[in-house]
């Protein structure tokens, strides 16, 4: 090895030293990230609650980076440019100006859906001069914060981030209590533990231990498995399901907190079209994710097949449970 080539590769490893070093020394932070509603809503109560009695709270303390919050473009266009409502293009505009960019720093983004609007956030909050002991925290904006459970939710909501922070959590999953019969309950019963079972049956017994809320839209997680998940396919869709895959698939260590009762639901259940919009698309989600991960095998076509033919069956028997119940219950 040649004195120049030795020279440079000992510059690189104490430059490398000085780097960890410094990213060390930054003292470690948690990071709010707002997923503004994808329809604005007519009644600011629970947004508002949202921001002005946890967000602001956030203000002086250092422990917190500025929150940052998530909009999709199509909720801007679809609100600024309705014709026939110009009171409805002010209250976003004016809820906008003087809560949402008061208190945390926008991110406007085109997005597929809510996932990728997690992609943009925590994408965003990942790519500041952070330090490997910060955490950052996914807040949904659509669920009803001013309701009678609404503030002792607010409450609890920040020990997400801080049982990542200072109990050495890898994620933290926040777990919503609803109704026996309601259709996250069902949905989640009968569509997404059924696939999950089939496609990655161990897998999917590690996460039934952990959570009975495999598709929440609440948690916190660390920046060393961010910086994992970050580097492997996001998808678009039942993007918690994937990362609770990879969790268990990489040994990471995964904590649940109970949040209380609320919901995202004004009439408390989904459509039944838009239930079965969501079993769809965890079946697609794991069929896709299976298939990156077995098509290095031999046989991974013909395995495929049998689990594929296996899915559709548990999909249709959910659907029509998901039928039975939804539309005559």
């Amino acid at each position: 090895m040649s004195k120049i080539v030795a020279k440079k590769i000992v510059s690189k490893k104490i430059k490398s030293k000085i780097e960890t070093k410094i990213e060390s020394n930054i003292e470690s932070r948690i990071h709010p990230i707002i997923i503004y509603p994808f329809i604005h809503p007519k009644d600011t109560r629970h947004i508002r609650a949202l921001y002005e009695k946890l967000i602001v709270s956030f203000a002086n303390n250092r422990k917190y980076a500025k929150p940052i919050t998530v909009i999709n473009r199509q909720t801007h266009y679809a609100n600024m440019r309705w014709k026939y409502d110009e009171r409805n293009k002010k209250d976003f505009s004016d809820f906008r100006d003087v809560c949402v960019e008061k208190h945390s720093r926008v991110i406007d983004a085109w997005c597929v859906d809510t996932c990728q609007m997690w992609l943009a956030g925590l994408g965003a909050a990942y790519d500041q001069e952070n330090s490997p002991g910060d955490s950052y925290w996914i807040i949904p904006g659509d669920f009803d914060y001013a309701s009678e459970h609404g503030d002792d939710v607010l409450g609890i909501l920040p020990q997400l981030p801080n049982v990542v922070m200072n109990h050495d959590q890898d994620i933290c999953l926040g777990e919503i209590e609803v109704p026996l019969n309601s259709s996250k309950q069902l949905i989640d019963t009968y569509g997404t533990y059924g696939l999950l079972y089939n496609w990655f049956p161990h897998e999917a017994q590690e996460i039934r231990l952990k959570t009975d809320k495999p598709r929440t839209e609440f948690f916190a997680i660390s920046h060393s498995f961010l910086r994992e998940v970050l580097r492997q396919r996001w998808y678009a869709y039942e993007q918690t399901i994937i990362i609770l895959l990879q969790a268990i698939l990489g040994k990471k260590r995964i904590h649940t907190e109970k949040l209380g009762k609320i919901s995202d639901l004004p009439q408390g259940r989904d459509t039944l079209s838009a239930a079965m919009q969501q079993v769809e698309r965890t079946e697609r989600v794991l069929k896709l994710f299976w298939r990156e991960r077995n098509q290095q095998q031999a046989d991974w076509s013909e395995r495929f097949k049998k689990l594929d033919t296996q899915s559709g069956q548990i999909r249709s028997a959910a659907l029509v449970i998901l039928e039975n119940l939804l539309v005559y219950p």
